[in-house]
């Protein structure tokens, strides 16, 4: 099971006079997972990874790259991080640009230039190659930093926002290299406001909030934790009852959104609908969305500030 993972996180604190920034935390981060950090303003987001990238040392606690103690100047270059202010030198050219941050993470002459060139023409910047970085858009800005973070093959790639700036296309673009990348062994953690995107993209999240932990799992363990028996049933036929143990949500003719209290009452509604003979067209259930269980246990939408990701 240890081989299996890349980032583990034991009992981490770190506070700043009185106020504790993080509060004895843990988690693992599986090899080849796409990893949601999550939390509000002042949740310690920020200082965690700061940690993880050994900006920060903790006050107590322990963060192992694999299994080996993590140590900034021997892991700092397995590091892949794109944050969501970016970093690029507007007066340099795009080609240059590449080509300086790639030898800043330790690749050479040719390998950086062969490295350079495959991750321009397959984001398809190679247009771009002696443009300077001040005439390019916002999204072709935020191809740039996404190819600076990339090009040294790093093991755990952290994205802030990665789609900001983006239109469809390019965001679908990115989205695949970020799939295929998880594919083929990298560790990705992610950070947004959109929560759709925490959905379709991440295996796992953590939700943090004033330092401390309020839930560690994959997305679909979080949504069946905080699921409220709320199902769904359409037939070709209108519907004559329903059980008494029902609560009716929205009804219509031949649609129903009930409730129930309990796992096994779903069964009985089927049973009681077929019974009546009814044809049953779809009978579905209705799990919250990561949006609604952040909004209950924080209090505030993650898409509107404060509320933020990593």
């Amino acid at each position: 099971m240890q081989d299996s993972i890349l980032l583990s996180v034991k009992n981490l604190k770190k506070s700043y006079g009185n106020h504790k920034a993080v509060d004895d935390i843990s988690f693992d981060i599986k090899k080849g997972t796409i990893f949601g950090l999550l939390g509000p303003n002042g949740a310690g987001k920020s200082t965690l990874l700061r940690m993880v990238t050994g900006i920060f040392h903790q006050d107590s606690g322990e963060i192992l790259m694999g299994d080996k103690p993590f140590d900034g100047l021997q892991h700092t270059d397995l590091i892949g991080y794109m944050p969501e202010e970016r970093g690029l030198y507007k007066k340099m050219k795009v080609g240059e640009h590449i080509l300086y941050l790639a030898k800043l993470k330790g690749l050479k002459g040719d390998v950086a230039t062969q490295k350079a060139k495959y991750w321009v023409e397959r984001l398809q910047m190679g247009s771009w190659w002696n443009k300077k970085v001040e005439d390019l858009s916002k999204g072709m800005s935020q191809k740039l930093q996404f190819v600076a973070t990339v090009i040294h093959d790093p093991k755990l790639l952290i994205l802030d926002e990665p789609f900001s700036g983006l239109d469809p296309v390019n965001a679908n673009v990115i989205k695949e290299e970020i799939f295929r990348l998880a594919k083929e062994g990298t560790t990705i953690i992610f950070s947004t406001h959109r929560m759709e995107q925490v959905e379709e993209i991440c295996d796992q999240i953590i939700l943090v909030n004033l330092g401390k932990k309020l839930l560690d799992g994959s997305v679909n363990e979080v949504k069946q934790q905080f699921k409220e028996h709320i199902f769904s049933v359409a037939t070709n036929e209108n519907i004559a009852s329903m059980p008494d143990f029902v609560t009716i949500l929205e009804s219509g003719p031949r649609n129903i959104r009930f409730q129930v209290s309990e796992d096994g009452m779903p069964n009985r509604v089927l049973s009681h609908l077929i019974a009546q003979n009814n044809p049953i067209h779809s009978f579905q259930e209705h799990l919250p969305s990561l949006n609604d269980i952040f909004i209950k246990l924080v209090g505030t939408s993650p898409t509107a500030r404060p509320f933020e990701a990593i």
